[in-house]
């Protein structure tokens, strides 16, 4: 797998990343096992997780398989902060830092790659919120630091804050759902982003799965649209419109003799900015399928179809 830099930082990571969210959850230690080997044989090597995945369980089930299973020295380590256990955003210096140890003990780690700010906090001063970053660093405890579902102003504030005073923390990423179903972000994010120096971490690029197909003829049993827990994450793509944009990601799969999937995730992955989508998968046989993309490099003609096809998704923001 090629390799990127995280935005304008000397941090490599592979232009794929794997994303553990359903690890503990919908995705045993097994699985998990079975999907991390994948990813760094095929030469992936950004991990991403965060405190709150399965109630820190996605945490822990990584630290096992760093320990066990994989080298973590040929992996980025990524996870993020700032969303307490009841759902409350939590951007003080107090809770960050705690909540980094914590991670750090579940991962048995004395350092992450990529510490992330996981939501913004409007109840936090945002200088207080970024002194946090600025310790971690200079601890020794995270090696960069990025920001995840911050709006265009808040990328721009965060990273000209970070600018401003010598030896700050650089934000170097920020993740943000991205997708042919999803592009708002190229509106205000992008740019903003671009500007900072931050690299694009796009997280559901598949267009919270919608964008493989699966849903074209209906809800298969087994899919997170089936799932009670992941009803009501997928159906705000499954109208019409979305559906438009799926047939015509068919199409071009059919006419490059590729899979849908591989169509939808070769769009965002060259997109501008973006460093590596995160990728999740439930099994390791979706996360194989994921992987098989890696060659494909869309043609001019087919890019500038989808690009005005899906041009109107933003409406679901």
């Amino acid at each position: 797998m090629k390799e990127r830099h995280l935005g304008r930082s000397g941090l490599l990571v592979s232009r794929l990343g794997l994303g553990t969210m359903t690890w503990g959850q919908d995705t045993g230690p097994d699985e998990a096992a079975a999907q991390i080997v994948a990813f760094a044989e095929s030469g992936g090597t950004l991990v991403d997780t965060a405190d709150v995945y399965s109630d820190g369980d996605s945490e822990r089930i990584l630290g096992a398989l760093l320990r066990e299973v994989v080298d973590r020295d040929g992996l980025v380590i990524a996870t993020k902060a700032a969303i307490r256990p009841n759902g409350r955003y939590d951007g003080s210096r107090r809770h960050l830092l705690r909540a980094l140890d914590a991670s750090l003990d579940r991962m048995d780690l004395d350092h992450v790659d990529l510490w992330q700010l996981h939501v913004y906090d409007p109840a936090t001063p945002l200088e207080e919120t970024l002194s946090a970053l600025d310790e971690a660093v200079a601890s020794g405890r995270a090696r960069y630091v990025g920001v995840s579902n911050y709006a265009g102003w808040q990328v721009s504030k965060a990273a000209a804050w970070q600018r401003a005073w010598p030896g700050r923390a650089p934000i170097v990423s920020a993740q943000l759902e991205y997708s042919l179903l999803s592009r708002d972000i190229e509106r205000e994010v992008v740019p903003a982003a671009l500007d900072a120096g931050a690299g694009l971490l796009p997280f559901s690029p598949l267009g919270r799965g919608v964008l493989t197909g699966k849903y074209r003829t209906g809800i298969p049993a087994g899919s997170r649209a089936a799932a009670p827990h992941f009803a009501d994450f997928v159906q705000p793509y499954l109208d019409e419109e979305c559906a438009r944009i799926v047939e015509s990601v068919v199409t071009a799969a059919e006419g490059l003799g590729v899979s849908p999937l591989s169509v939808a995730l070769a769009w965002v992955r060259d997109r501008p900015g973006v460093a590596a989508p995160i990728v999740g998968a439930r099994t390791a046989a979706q996360l194989e399928a994921i992987l098989d993309s890696e060659d494909l490099t869309l043609p001019n003609e087919i890019r500038a179809a989808l690009d005005d096809v899906s041009d109107m998704s933003s409406a679901h923001q």
